[in-house]
């Protein structure tokens, strides 16, 4: 076969390699049941540049408010730590998501830990909010291993656990107003961390930092 020919089969073989590379946004079977419903999300471009599933109330308004009753993400369904992800990786998500969070809020808005520790009289949306999942999966192969002998090396080097792997973090949120208890945005979101080396590889906060700066980013300019 000359190498023209190679070139074109090794192209056609990775447009349908890479048609199953992972997805941006949280796929429909791995909603957790954390929002009450996940009714009309849409597909959409973040400030930063990041995909996400939302939905926004038409009568939203982030100037209508003036507090936020937001204490921590919940860690939804409950947390089965693993030797990829221990309980203290899982805290300390937890623990800088929260606090990023309350930064953020608090540049616009009074935050307060629960409704009920809201002044009379204000203006009081309820920010629910959850770390849904943590993973990491295979890295999908890139156009230059698909040829005859990298491709063959390359999946043998997913199925033995070598190939490097995408991290990847899920977080479900919505935005309640208090004073009608309706739900005015909903957020499903799949933030991509660092990739690791190989499957045997410890998930640590370290590795999302930068995604999770890039929603906090994100929130900020929405409620801007």
């Amino acid at each position: 076969m000359s190498l023209s020919r190679k070139l074109i089969f090794g192209a056609a073989l990775a447009s349908l390699l890479l048609g199953g590379c992972t997805s941006k946004v949280t796929e429909r079977d791995q909603y957790s049941g954390f929002m009450y419903n996940y009714n009309d999300l849409q597909e959409v471009t973040t400030t930063s540049g990041e995909k996400a599933m939302r939905w926004v109330s038409p009568s939203w308004n982030a100037n209508a408010y003036d507090t936020v009753a937001f204490n921590k993400l919940e860690l939804y369904p409950a947390p089965k730590p693993d030797e990829r992800v221990n309980r203290q990786t899982l805290e300390e998500l937890q623990q800088h998501m929260s606090s990023g969070a309350k930064a953020v809020l608090g540049q616009k808005y009074r935050v307060v830990s629960t409704p009920q520790a809201a002044p009379p009289g204000s203006r009081l949306l309820v920010l629910r909010a959850a770390i849904t999942g943590v993973s990491a999966s295979n890295e999908g192969m890139k156009w230059y291993e698909v040829v005859p002998i990298a491709a063959v090396v390359g999946g043998v080097s997913a199925v033995t656990g070598h190939r490097d792997q995408d991290t990847e973090l899920f977080v479900e949120a919505e935005l309640i107003d208090a004073r009608s208890q309706q739900t005015v945005v909903k957020v499903v979101r799949k933030l991509f961390g660092e990739t690791l080396e190989n499957s045997s590889q410890p998930i640590t906060t370290n590795d999302f930092k930068s995604a999770i700066g890039k929603l906090n980013s994100d929130m900020q300019a929405f409620i801007r």
